[in-house]
């Protein structure tokens, strides 16, 4: 009996093991992420705004049909990044993901307090190089660090109601992610 209780204790833990390193592994090993998918409408350093879903296609899984979306995929080894994005009626979000689709850092319009949610996106070694008196001058300027040169921000503008979608879809028109002008 005992013999028993042993072996099934150990077949337990070497599949709790096995469960951990597959869960673990997996999302290094997926060819289908969220940047994959976004490459083929995406272009480096620009705003795009992504279709919305259909029933038969969506180009991310799980959208939400009332929100208007976009995204920029980032690339900081050029330089750093200023991103703008224009307040919704409504709500406006905005998360970054590094390439590997980790959430880094997330605003939103109540947390902004303006009429533009606005702020700066660098690697921490590009942060370290700016001069001193870049971060006194500009004392409300938001200064996100990412922790890897590739990644990826998503734009999400709530349409309460159908016929408010034009006003969401126009905040991610209005949303740019351009390389920072080089500080003197």
């Amino acid at each position: 009996m005992t013999r028993w209780l042993v072996l099934v204790l150990l077949g337990l833990v070497l599949g709790a093991i096995v469960h951990l390193v597959t869960i673990m592994a997996l999302p290094r090993t997926a060819t289908q992420d969220a940047y994959s998918r976004l490459t083929s409408i995406a272009p480096v350093n620009r705003v795009v705004a992504i279709p919305p879903p259909t029933p038969e296609a969506a180009i991310m899984p799980f959208m939400d049909p009332a929100f208007a979306a976009g995204v920029c995929r980032y690339d900081l080894t050029a330089g750093p990044l200023k991103f703008t994005a224009p307040i919704g009626l409504a709500y406006t979000s905005v998360s970054f993901y590094t390439r590997r689709d980790i959430a880094f850092y997330a605003i939103n319009d109540r947390a902004a307090g303006r009429q533009m949610i606005e702020l700066d996106l660098m690697t921490p070694e590009q942060h370290a190089d700016m001069p001193e008196e870049a971060d006194v001058t500009a004392a409300d300027r938001l200064i996100v660090e990412s922790p890897t040169a590739t990644g990826m921000i998503v734009i999400r503008a709530l349409a309460p109601e159908p016929g408010l979608m034009t006003m969401a879809r126009n905040v991610i028109a209005g949303a740019q992610c351009r390389p920072l002008p080089p500080q003197n």
